[in-house]
């Protein structure tokens, strides 16, 4: 058992502008204990909230993948009018995860869990009671602003109240949440509009996001109080046209870019004048926000604190990241169009089919955070990321048969387990805490771009394969077969790249002990770290 009093050693490394001020006690700020490596139990039930909260919130993003045709039905709504539901969202996660690092830093830890569950729960609300297109489009934009804040919040509270040798324990729970709910959301889908109509994927929700706002409200403790530092409004711009409109012309290249048969379609080839105009403006924007935020740090006040970068371990990880994650959700999308559009297996089927590989990563992450503490990433990420591209290898082949393509799902999700959780701790747990969430803001923002970027890369692939064997008088589905075979091949390759990457993350010092990462050991001391 240990007390709640702040540790010396620990307390000497958090910097002056993100410490609780004198009286934070009082006013609801604490600074967790890790004497001997336990989470007090307060600081538990923080971590408990966030990942129900956060739970919710993932699940959302995914439920809604197979409820697309009943809503496009019901409301009288083209493909491409009906696309924009995730489109929308995933622009506006693009547009708002930049902005959670000066959040964070700016308001209380209360304070943008209220923000974030409460924005999430209005967007739920009004998706329910949507009548038409307009309204449920509004309310999943409210919703993905939301979502957007929650998981940098998560993850910057964990490294604030867990000391640094349980990270990978607690980071393994989180991989559930990220690997479970996803998979969860389209069997949720399919197996309720078997039965009622697409608003109740809606009804369903909201009341778990109402109960885990109003036990966040009554439970929630502030890590620390906020610093009254005003966003740069340039900032603020450039960051919202830079990441929107490259991940919209990203999405637009890859032909829609969220399955169905607007990624198939794209089989013409050539890429939309708007989406290529959108990746000019992206590209420019976000070299003009860069050199903001070189400017911005010289006074303290970047919005999104790039000297992270000046972490080795960071940004090896971040590049590690950009291509898994690339690799990841070219699969991720190019699956389920297979399965649909070859296989004619149902919305549902294919639903049921994804659930063994998410239920394995999660059930196995818990177990990989214990190893992490242990022994470190680079003895997990090794193996891990090979299991990955042995998977991914396996469903390149697209066979008939489709226990082989949940074989190699499920070899492929084995993998990603022992990838996750030495990913996201590596990364987060090399920074000094004053920069803990501008870290978790740029690995979402990461996650965003990169997931973006390989969709559009193995869609284009694959249609511009369909194209030709189409043309050599094949049929659609041996395009679509063949397309995805060379698409899924790509993969692989980039696979083998990540393992290659990964040979150079070390571990970092405070792994091994209860203090954090300070500034002095985020360089010479990480490259020495084995």
């Amino acid at each position: 058992m240990h007390n709640n009093a702040p540790d010396p050693e620990h307390t000497g490394t958090i910097p002056a502008e993100t410490a609780p001020r004198a009286g934070a006690h009082e006013q609801g700020a604490h600074t967790p204990a890790h004497a001997g490596g336990a989470i007090a139990p307060r600081d538990r039930s923080v971590i408990i909230l966030l990942l129900v909260s956060a739970f919710v919130v993932i699940l959302n993003e995914t439920i809604l993948s197979v409820a697309l045709p009943p809503i496009m039905d019901d409301l009288d709504l083209t493909e491409t009018t009906a696309q924009w539901l995730t489109t929308g969202f995933m622009l506006t996660m693009a547009v708002v995860i930049p902005i959670t690092g000066y959040l964070m830093g700016r308001f209380s830890t209360r304070q943008v869990f209220t923000l974030a569950m409460t924005t999430f729960t209005v967007g739920t609300l009004i998706c329910a009671l949507s009548p038409t297109f307009l309204p449920l489009l509004l309310g999943r934009i409210v919703q993905a602003s939301g979502t957007a804040i929650m998981m940098p919040l998560l993850m910057t509270t964990v490294m604030n109240l867990v000391p640094p040798a349980r990270h990978g324990l607690v980071m393994g729970n989180i991989s559930i949440v990220i690997s479970v709910a996803p998979a969860l959301g389209p069997t949720i889908s399919g197996l309720i509009l078997s039965i009622a109509p697409w608003r109740a994927l809606f009804l369903l929700v909201l009341p778990i996001a109402v109960i885990a706002l109003v036990f966040g409200l009554r439970r929630i403790e502030n890590v620390s109080e906020g610093a009254a530092q005003p966003a740069d409004p340039v900032s603020v711009v450039l960051s919202g046209i830079g990441f929107g409109t490259l991940v919209y012309g990203l999405t637009g290249v890859s032909g829609g870019g969220h399955g169905g048969s607007g990624a198939a379609d794209a089989a013409s080839g050539s890429a939309p004048t708007a989406a290529i105009v959108c990746l000019v403006v992206g590209v420019i924007s976000l070299t003009l926000f860069v050199r903001r935020q070189l400017t911005l740090q010289k006074a303290d006040r970047p919005l999104l604190d790039l000297r992270t970068f000046t972490t080795r371990n960071f940004t090896v990880a971040v590049a590690l990241m950009v291509v898994m994650m690339g690799a990841m959700f070219g699969v991720v999308v190019l699956l389920p169009i297979f399965l649909q559009r070859v296989l004619e297996l149902s919305t549902l089927s294919v639903g049921l089919m994804m659930l063994p590989g998410g239920l394995a990563m999660g059930l196995l992450a818990p177990l990989v955070g214990r190893l992490f503490d242990k022994v470190g990433p680079r003895p997990l990420l090794v193996p891990g990321l090979s299991a990955v591209v042995i998977g991914i290898g396996i469903m390149s082949r697209v066979p008939d048969q489709a226990w082989l393509i949940v074989l190699g799902h499920v070899v492929m999700s084995l993998g990603l387990a022992f990838v996750f959780t030495p990913l996201m701790t590596t990364a987060m747990g090399s920074l000094p805490r004053h920069l803990y969430p501008h870290g978790s803001a740029i690995v979402g923002t990461v996650q965003q771009v990169a997931g973006a970027a390989g969709a559009a890369l193995l869609v284009s692939i694959m249609a511009r394969v369909s194209g030709l064997s189409m043309a050599g008088g094949g049929t659609e589905a041996q395009g679509i077969a063949d397309g995805t075979s060379v698409a899924f091949t790509i993969s692989a390759v980039l696979g083998v790249l990540t393992v290659v990457i990964a040979l150079f993350i070390r571990r970092n010092p405070a792994d091994a002990r209860d203090a954090p990462v300070t500034t002095a050991e985020t360089t010479g001391d990480v490259d020495a770290a084995s």
